[in-house]
């Protein structure tokens, strides 16, 4: 049981260095990188977005991010507009994660990102 105990708390530890050291950035990046592709951005602008999103911003940034640009009940799932966007952006409350957003969008828009 001690042995158990002492294994697991090595693997939080680790796991943890491993976050905050940015050994996890891939792993974030996969994943945010997805959820631009699921909301219809294209594979390669998805790619740069995520990466520089990434570097420029938490995990809990990103999380509430994701959390805020979901959409809740009554809401559209896809195919929204400027409005919608521009009213999920206002839930997140957060203006640097807001601006990483935009400018990694239109810099990776512009292939210069």
């Amino acid at each position: 049981m001690k042995k158990l105990l002492i294994g697991l708390l090595l693997i939080v530890v680790l796991g943890a260095g491993a976050l905050f050291s940015g050994l996890a950035n891939p792993l974030v990046e996969i994943r945010v990188k997805s959820a631009l592709v699921e909301s219809g951005i294209g594979e390669k602008r998805a790619a740069c977005m995520a990466e520089r999103m990434v570097e420029r911003l938490t995990i809990s940034q990103l999380w509430a991010l994701r959390q805020g640009m979901a959409a809740q009940e009554g809401e559209p799932e896809e195919g929204y507009g400027l409005g919608e966007l521009i009213k999920r952006l206002r839930r997140v409350g957060d203006g640097e994660v807001v601006a990483v957003l935009t400018t990694s969008a239109g810099l990776c828009a512009l292939g210069i990102g």
